[in-house]
Parts: C-alpha cells; structure tokens; sequence
C-alpha cells in the first residue's frame, strides 16, 4: 500500500501548484484593469476588430494597456504581433 500512496500523494500538490499559477496570473490581470475606465474592454475590442478587417490574428496576437501616471497623463500602448507573409 506505501507504494501506491507514493503515487497518489506526488499528484496533488502538482495540481495545487498549477492552481495557484493559475490564480496568480487572475488576479494580476484583475489588478491591472482595477484603474481602466469603463470603456476600456469594448475600445479594446473595437481595436481588435479593425486589425481583423485587415490582417487574420487572434486575441492572444494583441496586447493593449493604458498607463495613467499622476499629471493626468495617460498613454494607450497597444502591441500586434502579425503574421509572416507566406
């Protein structure tokens, strides 16, 4: 029986570690969008859309982030990885 609580047991706390990356990386991305106004997702959609009329990506492909410093000041950075031309 000690053999097979060997296995049983190195189970677990590999799901728990993948779990936790998991929710890790939540509540980063949760973070990062606490201070976005609330027109950010659909701008951000929008954006992707217009790429789309163009060039055929997915979402992972787009990366967009609005930094908001203290003098008002905000800066929309947006990143389109696009595909290679065959």
């Amino acid at each position: 029986m000690s053999l097979l609580d060997y296995f049983k047991s190195s189970k677990k706390p590999q799901t728990a570690v993948t779990a936790k990356e998991r929710l890790q990386i939540i509540v980063a991305h949760q973070r990062t969008e606490r201070g976005m106004p609330d027109y950010f997702p659909q701008m951000k959609q929008e954006i992707i859309d217009v790429i789309r009329k163009y060039v055929t990506i997915s979402e992972e492909q787009v990366s967009v982030q609005l930094d908001q410093n203290d003098d008002n000041l905000s800066v929309l950075e947006l990143n389109v990885t696009l595909p290679e031309k065959n």
